[in-house]
């Protein structure tokens, strides 16, 4: 049986309780979720010595959550990463989006989906536990049009996976594009930094970006590059050659292009610390996965246990479709209409006994 745990965060500035819900099965794991934001706060892992950790990046008040924060931990959308210039042509009507990251809209604009107070509703049975997190997105949210019903669950099993399902319905045709934000660190917030981690992914192909970190429509091969990930490689083996992409966006922050595009869940890659025997596998169904090596981290934030996240003491990987897909229409599209149901899983699978 799961053990779950559910207490008051705090409150909104308005005044809105916030609450924190607390999930830990019988391998020893633990989740800590909100419902500002659909915020993970934490993640609790052993290691191979039984020692448990928090891998992942975060506060320990609402408050933090609350100020401007690089989404540590949340769901983003109606549009995961960017739209160029915030314009979206949908059968031919305009549309302008907010700006709300210099010349273009960034992960649902000023106001996303991870600021948004979401409804909770909690279920449990022998293998497993849920929050069941509700939105309504109104017409006109950031400049999308469409009223968006959404619904995001977190699962916890027994069995150490970590499942992220979103749904979404619209009553006008739309974008929507939903991800998960969560900075990885698997050693634990002692050793503050991701360059020690082994990353694998099921990418062929990569999509280059330009000054304004905006991907161009060709596919471009990972072969002979430092974004080869088809074997592990360590993050830190490549991160600070003089490669045009790596100097442009000051580590990676790219999309990878996995070989099963939407469909089926599938295995995307692993992230691994053998000195800890720590692991995650990544399954989705979504076409691409955007690696975020925390570049924009810069020590100013003060994170758990009194911890300064500097350059590279978390990593992203965010399955997702493709960043400005609404402008490329050779990218698999993330128009959603009226009759239809966005319907897309991840799944986080841990491990920490590895030989």
């Amino acid at each position: 049986m799961i053990k779950t745990e559910q207490k008051r965060f705090g409150n909104m500035p308005d005044g809105r309780v916030v609450m924190l819900y607390s999930f830990t099965n019988e391998q020893g794991l633990t989740v800590r979720m909100t419902n500002l934001g659909g915020i993970i706060t934490s993640i609790l892992v052993p290691d191979r010595t039984g020692r448990t950790d928090d891998i992942v990046l975060g506060f320990e008040k609402l408050e933090s959550y609350i100020e401007p924060q690089p989404y540590f931990g949340a769901i983003v959308g109606r549009y995961a990463n960017r739209i160029a210039a915030g314009k979206l042509i949908i059968a031919g009507k305009h549309y302008q989006l907010t700006l709300n990251h210099g010349r273009h809209h960034l992960h649902g604009g000023f106001q996303g989906f991870d600021k948004v107070l979401w409804q909770p509703t909690v279920f449990q049975d022998d293998e497993r536990a849920v929050v069941q997190l509700d939105y309504i997105s109104p017409e006109g949210e950031e400049g999308y049009p469409g009223t968006l019903t959404v619904r995001v669950t977190y699962t916890l099993t027994n069995t150490n996976h970590l499942i992220i399902r979103s749904t979404a319905w619209t009553d006008r045709t739309t974008v929507v594009n939903l991800s998960f934000h969560s900075y990885f660190n698997l050693a634990g917030p002692d050793r503050n930094t991701i360059l020690d981690h082994y990353l694998q992914l099921e990418a062929d192909h990569y999509l280059e970006i330009d000054a304004d970190l905006i991907p161009g429509p060709q596919l471009c091969p990972v072969s002979g590059t430092p974004f080869d990930f088809r074997q592990p490689v360590l993050i830190g083996a490549h991160i600070g050659e003089e490669h045009p992409q790596l100097l442009r966006a000051g580590g990676y922050d790219h999309t990878f292009v996995l070989r099963t595009q939407a469909g089926p869940l599938q295995r995307a890659g692993r992230l691994s610390v053998p000195e800890t025997g720590r692991s995650v596998d990544i399954y989705t169904t979504e076409p691409g996965l955007q690696l975020y090596t925390g570049n924009g981290l810069d020590g100013s934030l003060i994170g758990k246990k009194g911890t300064c996240y500097g350059r590279y003491a978390g990593l992203c990987l965010e399955t997702q479709h493709f960043p400005n897909s609404p402008n490329n229409p050779q990218f698999p599209t993330t128009v959603l209409e009226p009759d239809a149901v966005f319907d897309s899983e991840t799944r986080y699978v841990f491990q920490y006994n590895l030989p």
